[in-house]
C-alpha cells in the first residue's frame, strides 16, 4: 500500500547496464572478509579453493537436517480446499535449500498455517516452479504442528515479547511471563521431537552409509532450547549426530542478558550444540562472557571456546551475506525509479522499534534545518514494511511515524518538492532493486540489529557509476563488517544529520573507492559463502585431526593455573581451608555399580597429604552410608558424612546420627520388600543404605526406564518417604528436614565454632543434585564447584568442572598453594573436637535444634527435585 501523503515518482524504464568500467573488476582481485579483531582478517582469492563446495562438505559429514521456525515455504489453502506451497523470500532459503536437496537431507519447521488434520500430506511443488525449494520433495519435509493458542503464546509472547526486545538491548520493552515461557518450552520440545523423528528416519535409510554422521542445523532465537532434548535423546538412543546453531539476531552483553529469568536454560540449550554461530565477534564474546558468568563454565576467549558437560563448544563469528549476483541481475533489469532531479536518501525497513525510523526522520529534519542548501535538492524515501500489525505497540509506532512525516513535510514542502516520500506496504524485490540502484544515499541506521541485509542489498544494486554512499549504524552487525560505509550513531540526531550531509557532498572519487571495496567484499562474502563457512567449520568437528590447530577447537585440560585467578586471592596466605568433597562423580568416576566406583590412587595419595596439612580440614559428604564411604576413601583423620549427612563420623571417632521417627526402620524394610517385588526387573535393583534406599535403573533398557521409575516413585511416596531424583536412580529419603546444606553448616560449626564463617575459607565440590543444597547454603561464604559431565544441569555453583580429573587438578593446586606458606602455629584439629563439638553433637541428637543453623539453610532447596545427579549422591 502506498501512502497518499507523497507517492513515489516513477519514470521511464532504465536500460540494462553492466558493471561500469570505472568499477574495479572482481575476477582479478582479492577481496577481504574483515571482522572487528585482527585475528579474524581473512584474505580470499577467488581462484583458490579455500572452501570445499557445499555438497562436498555435506557428503563428508552426512545428511543435513535443517530446523527453523518456519519451513522454507508456507502452505496456503485455496478456495477449493487444496493446499499449495507459497515461496518464502530470503537468502537463507536460497542458500540452504539446495544443500538439503543435494545432500538427501530433511527440513523441519512450522508450515505457516494451523492444519485441522496434522496428518494432511504436504503438497509437492507446482509444475513449472523454479524457486529454490522446487526440488524439496514432501517426504523430505517434516511439518511441526502446535496448538494455535500455545503457538501464539510461544511466538508472539515469548519470542517477540521477551527475546526480541531483550536481545536487541531494549529491556524496558521486554515482558517476562511464565505462561509464555512454559509454552516456549513446549514448542521447543515439539520441534526437538520432530527433529528426532527426522534423525531416526536417516538412521533407517538404506542409502545412508553407516559411517556418516548427520548434521543438525538449528536456526534462531525461536529454537534456543531444542538442542537440549535432541542431544539428550540422541545420546540415549545411541544415534550419532552433530549439532550446529546460528543466531540471526544480536546476542546481548551480560548486564542485559542477566535480566532474563530463564537465562540458565537458554545458555545450556545453545551449548548443547557442537558449534554456535553469530554474525560478528562482539556477539560471540558476549555469549562466551555470559556462559562464564551465568553458568560458571570454563571458557577460552582467544579461541572462542566454552566447556560444557565435558565437551568443547565452538563459538564462531560468521557474518551472513546475500545472494549478491541475483540482486545485480535485478538491478540491471529494474526500470528507472527516480528521475535524477533530486538526490534520494533511501531507507528500507520493517516497521519495528529496533530500526530507528523516528530517529532517522528527526536526523533528516535536522539536516534540512542546518543545511538549507539541501532543501528542494534532496528527498528521503522511506519504505516501511508492515510488521505485527495486531500489536498495539506497533500500531502506535506507525501512527507516530506518519505524524512525524506529516509534520516535516508540512514544515518544508514547496509546490515543486516534498522532503519525505513514504511507502507503507510490501515492495517486490524487482522494484526494490530499482530503488537501491537509483538512490544517492542508502541509510541503514537501526538502534540495534543482528546484521541488516538491506545494507548489503543496497551495495549489490549500486551498479551505476558514479555510485552512491552507504550509511550504517555501529549498532548493526553490518557496521562491524562494512568499514567503507559512513558510520552514523542514530541516537545522536545532530551528528546523524552531519553524516547525511557528508554523504550528499562526498567527492565522486571517494564514493567510487568506498563502493568498490564494499562491492568486492560483499560479492565474495555472499550467502553461499556464509553457508560454506558454517558447514566447513562444522566439518572440522567431524575430523579434528585434519585441523591445523586442535587447540583452537578443543578446550585444553584443566591446569593448576586455571585456579589461580579466583582461588589464590580468596584463600590468601593465612586463612585456614575447609575442603568439603562429594565422593561419587567427584573424587571417583561414576561407575555402573557403586562397588566399582573406586577413587584413583593419585587422588587418594594427594588427599592423604592434604589431610596432614595443619591448615586444611577435609570432610567427605556422600550419599553412601558412612561406613561404606569411609571404606572407599580409606583415609584416617578426616570427617565422613554418610546418607547425605544423616550420619557423621568425626575424625576423633565421635559420631552423630540424626534422630529418626520410631517407625522409620520398619517402613524402610517394608518399602525395600515392595520395591524388590514390584520393580526390580530388567536390570533394576535396590541398594539398602540403612537410613534410606536407592532404586537403580541404569541397566534397564532406555524405553523401559521411565515406566519403572514412575512405579518406584509412587511406591516411595505411598510409604511416606521423600522422593529424591538421581541420574538413573530414585532415592527413598526419611521424612526429616536434613540435607547436605545443613550437614555442611553443622560440620563447619562443630569444627570451627560459631564464628566459623569469619575464621576460615571453604571450598565445596560435588556433582550431584543433593550437593546443590550445600552450594545454596554456602552461597557467598564458599568457593563452590559442580562437576558436570551431563549436558543439561542447572547449578548454584560458582564454577563448573568437566570431570573427576579436574577435581584432582584442584586438589593439586590446593597442595601447591599451602606448600608455599608457613604453617600456622595453631592446628585446627585442636579445636575441632573439643567440648563444643560434643555439646553440639549431643544437642542435635537429643533435640535436633535447628537454631544453630543460618536461616538460609533452614529453607528447602527447590533444586533437589529438578536436577540430574549421580547414583550415590
Amino acid at each position: 500500500m502506498c501512502n497518499p501523503m507523497s507517492p513515489p515518482h516513477v519514470t521511464n524504464k532504465h536500460a540494462n547496464t553492466s558493471e561500469n568500467s570505472s568499477i574495479v573488476q572482481h575476477g582479478s582481485h582479492s577481496s577481504y572478509l574483515h571482522t572487528k579483531h585482527e585475528s579474524f582478517w581473512r584474505a580470499w582469492n577467488e581462484d583458490e579453493q579455500m572452501f570445499r563446495t557445499v555438497k562436498d562438505v555435506v557428503t563428508s559429514s552426512g545428511s543435513m537436517i535443517v530446523v527453523s521456525n518456519r519451513l522454507p515455504f508456507v502452505l496456503k489453502r485455496l478456495e477449493d480446499g487444496r493446499l499449495i506451497r507459497k515461496a518464502s523470500a530470503g537468502g537463507l532459503v536460497t542458500a540452504v535449500a539446495p544443500v538439503v536437496i543435494n545432500g538427501n537431507g530433511l527440513w523441519v519447521g512450522w508450515p505457516g498455517i494451523h492444519l485441522e488434520d496434522p496428518n494432511e500430506p504436504i503438497p509437492e511443488s507446482e509444475p513449472g516452479d523454479i524457486t529454490p525449494t522446487a526440488g524439496l520433495k514432501s517426504d523430505k519435509v517434516i511439518a511441526v504442528h502446535v496448538d494455535p493458542d500455545v503457538f501464539d503464546s510461544y511466538y508472539n509472547g515469548c519470542c517477540n515479547g521477551t527475546f526480541w526486545p531483550l536481545f536487541h538491548s531494549m529491556p524496558d520493552r521486554a515482558t517476562f511471563k511464565l505462561t509464555d515461557w512454559k509454552d516456549y518450552v513446549t514448542v521447543n520440545k515439539e520441534f526437538a521431537e520432530c527433529t528426532l523423528t527426522a534423525l531416526r528416519s536417516l538412521k533407517k535409510t538404506k542409502d545412508t552409509p553407516q559411517h556418516e554422521v548427520p548434521l543438525i542445523w538449528v536456526h534462531d532465537y525461536q529454537l534456543m532450547l531444542a538442542a537440549s532434548w535432541i542431544r539428550q535423546n540422541a545420546e540415549e538412543e545411541e544415534i550419532p549426530c552433530k549439532l550446529g546453531f546460528f543466531l540471526h539476531i544480536p546476542f546481548p552483553p551480560w548486564d542485559i542478558f542477566r535480566l532474563l529469568p530463564w537465562g540458565d536454560e537458554i545458555l545450556q540449550g545453545m551449548l548443547n550444540c557442537d558449534m554456535v554461530g553469530f554474525h560478528i565477534t562482539d556477539y560471540c564474546l558476549n555469549f562466551v562472557d555470559c556462559c562464564q558468568r551465568y553458568l560458571g563454565c570454563r571458557v577460552d576467549r582467544k579461541n572462542l571456546l566454552v566447556e560444557q558437560g565435558g565437551r568443547s563448544v565452538r563459538v564462531r563469528p560468521l557474518p551472513i551475506g546475500i545472494p549478491f549476483e541475483r540482486f545485480v541481475e535485478l538491478a540491471e533489469k529494474a526500470p528507472k525509479v527516480f528521475s535524477g532531479e533530486h538526490k534520494i536518501v533511501l531507507g528500507v525497513d520493517r516497521l519495528d522499534y529496533t530500526k530507528g525510523l523516528v530517529h532517522r526522520l528527526l536526523a533528516f529534519e535536522k539536516l534540512l534545518q542546518d543545511h538549507p542548501e539541501h532543501r528542494g535538492q534532496v528527498s528521503m524515501m522511506q519504505v516501511a514494511v508492515p510488521s505485527r500489525t495486531d500489536v498495539k505497540e506497533y500500531q502506535e509506532l506507525k501512527e507516530t511515524l506518519e505524524q512525524l512525516i506529516g509534520r516535516i513535510n508540512g514544515k518544508f514542502t514547496t509546490p515543486n518538492w516534498s522532503p519525505i516520500r513514504y511507502i507503507y506496504g510490501q515492495v517486490s524485490q524487482d522494484e526494490l532493486a530499482g530503488y537501491y540502484r537509483d538512490a544517492f544515499v542508502g541509510m541503514v541506521t537501526p538502534l540495534r540489529d543482528g546484521m541488516n541485509l538491506v545494507a548489503k542489498e543496497f551495495v549489490a544494486c549500486q551498479i551505476d557509476s558514479p555510485p552512491g554512499v552507504l550509511i550504517v549504524s555501529p549498532f548493526a552487525g553490518a557496521g562491524e563488517t562494512m568499514h567503507e560505509a559512513l558510520i552514523c550513531n542514530p541516537y545522536e540526531i545532530a551528528g546523524a544529520a552531519e553524516v547525511i550531509h557528508r554523504a550528499l557532498t562526498m567527492p565522486e572519487d571517494e564514493r567510487i573507492l568506498r563502493m568498490n571495496y564494499l562491492r568486492r567484499r560483499e560479492k565474495v562474502n555472499d550467502v553461499n559463502f556464509w553457508t560454506k563457512s558454517f558447514l566447513s567449520a562444522m566439518g572440522s568437528l567431524f575430523k579434528p585431526e585434519d585441523h591445523d590447530d586442535v587447540g583452537s577447537i578443543m578446550m585444553p585440560a584443566v591446569t593448576l593455573d586455571d585456579f589461580d585467578e579466583y582461588l589464590a586471592k580468596y584463600i590468601g596466605d593465612s586463612h585456614k581451608l575447609a575442603l568439603l568433597l562429594d565422593y561419587d562423580g567427584t573424587l571417583a568416576p561414576i561407575a555402573p555399580h557403586p562397588d566399582l566406583a573406586v577413587m584413583p590412587t593419585e587422588t587418594k595419595n594427594i588427599l592423604q597429604r592434604l589431610s596432614n596439612i595443619s591448615d586444611v580440614y577435609i570432610a567427605i559428604v556422600s550419599g553412601r552410608n558412612v561406613n561404606n564411604v569411609k571404606e572407599m576413601v580409606g583415609i584416617e583423620g578426616i570427617t565422613y558424612a554418610g546418607n547425605h549427612g544423616l550420619e557423621i563420623l568425626h575424625s576423633d571417632g565421635t559420631k552423630f546420627v540424626h534422630p529418626m521417627p520410631a517407625e522409620c526402620q520398619e517402613k524402610v524394610s517394608a518399602l525395600l520388600a515392595k520395591l524388590q517385588e514390584q520393580v526390580c526387573r530388567e536390570g533394576a535393583w535396590v541398594e539398602n543404605k540403612g537410613a534410606l534406599l536407592t532404586f537403580h535403573f541404569r541397566e534397564v533398557p532406555v524405553h523401559l526406564r521411565e515406566d519403572l521409575a514412575q512405579q518406584a516413585r509412587i511406591l516411595v511416596e505411598e510409604a511416606g518417604f521423600h522422593v529424591g531424583k538421581a541420574h538413573c536412580a530414585i532415592e527413598a529419603k526419611p521424612p526429616v528436614e536434613w540435607n547436605k546444606g545443613r550437614t555442611s553448616i553443622y560440620i563447619l560449626r562443630t569444627a570451627f565454632g560459631v564464628d566459623w564463617s569469619e575464621r576460615i575459607r571453604i571450598i565445596y565440590v560435588g556433582d550431584d543434585v543433593t550437593d546443590e543444597d550445600a552450594m545454596m547454603a554456602l552461597k557467598g561464604m564458599a568457593a563452590t564447584f559442580r562437576v558436570t559431565t551431563s549436558n543439561i544441569i542447572k547449578t548454584s555453583a560458582e564454577r563448573r568442572l568437566p570431570s573427576t580429573d579436574s577435581v584432582l587438578t584442584l586438589l593439586k593446586w590446593i597442595e601447591r598453594h599451602f606448600s608455599k606458606r608457613t604453617p600456622n602455629e595453631i592446628n585446627p584439629t585442636s579445636y575441632r573436637r573439643g567440648s563444643l563439638a560434643k555439646a553440639i553433637t549431643k544437642n542435635v541428637q537429643m533435640e535436633c535444634d535447628m537454631s544453630m543453623l543460618p536461616k538460609t539453610v533452614s529453607q528447602k532447596s527447590s533444586a533437589a527435585n529438578s536436577r540430574e545427579h549421580s547414583d550415590n549422591e
